[in-house]
Formats: C-alpha cells, structure tokens, sequence
C-alpha cells in the first residue's frame, strides 16, 4: 500500500526502485510513445524533462471524463498515480534510475466539473508514489493547472523534470 504524506519506511531505504514497486503491488507500464512531434524525455546537461503523461496502461486509454462528474477522487488519485508510472516508466527506459539525482518538480493538470475542487488530493496520486519509489530523491515541488480539456479526454496530465548525472 501506498504511504501518503511521509517518506517511504525504513526497510525501503536499501530497495532499489524496482524493488520498491515490487513490494507496493505496482509494476511499470509499457514505455508509451509521444503523439506528435516531440521527444518523450529530452535531456538538456544535467535535466531530463518528461513530456506529458497520460493515465494509459499499456496502449489503453484509462480515465477519461471530468472529475467530480465522470470519474470521482478517487479515481482521479489512481489516475495520477498512472501518470507517474509513465513517468518512472519514461525515465527507466531512456535515462535509466541509476542517473537520478532527484525530482525536482512535477507540473499537473486535470479537467473537472464546474463545483469540483479536489485536486490537491488527486496529485497526491502522484506525489505519494514518487516518494514512496524513489525515497528522498522523490521529494519535488509541484503546481496544479485546472484545464477546460486534455488530449483524447483524459481526466488527468502530468509533466516533470529531473536532475540527473552525466553518463
């Protein structure tokens, strides 16, 4: 089970990010590729950015809709918890999670109905895997962007960027 709000126990200290899903229940999704015209990770020196990442599991669509109408908090946590798994998913195929430094920020982005206004708690989906995955490297800072729409309806996006060491 995800921890939330607290740095991952003890025992994860000396787990590597694999391990650490292993024993959260989780598992990386296939590496998905960009929609357009864009590198998926682009590295600039020593900051590996993320592009956008989509609540898909391997090639298939999840959460769609608008939170508070289509889909509850709940599902917008799980949502966000996907993205990140993309995101870890990204990192581990083309900068590899021996060269992170660290999580510097985390950039999300939903669409809801008009009277919703949960999203703190929905990015946590997020937040709370980094740290649980990747221990202190995982600790980021983040901002929130309510949207009128995504790509293809999804509920939720997430971008970051990393400090990561040269090869």
């Amino acid at each position: 089970m995800i921890q939330t709000g607290a740095y991952p126990p003890i025992q994860f200290c000396f787990m590597t990010p694999e391990d650490r899903l292993e024993k959260l229940g989780l598992s990386l999704p296939t590496v998905s590729t960009p929609g357009g015209s864009y590198a998926s990770v682009n590295i600039r020196e020593s900051i590996a950015y993320v592009a956008i990442q989509f609540p898909i599991l391997n090639e298939e669509f999840l959460y769609q809709g608008r939170l508070g109408e289509d889909l509850s908090t709940d599902d917008g946590y799980k949502a966000m918890q996907l993205c990140a798994l993309n995101v870890l998913s990204q990192i581990k195929a083309k900068v590899g999670f021996d060269r992170i430094v660290g999580l510097n920020h985390i950039d999300a982005y939903f669409q809801s109905a008009d009277n919703w206004d949960d999203s703190p708690n929905i990015v946590n989906g997020a937040s709370d895997l980094f740290i649980n995955v990747l221990g202190e490297k995982g600790t980021h800072s983040r901002a929130i962007f309510g949207v009128h729409k995504l790509p293809r309806n999804f509920s939720v996006g997430l971008t970051t960027s990393f400090t990561i060491t040269k090869k």
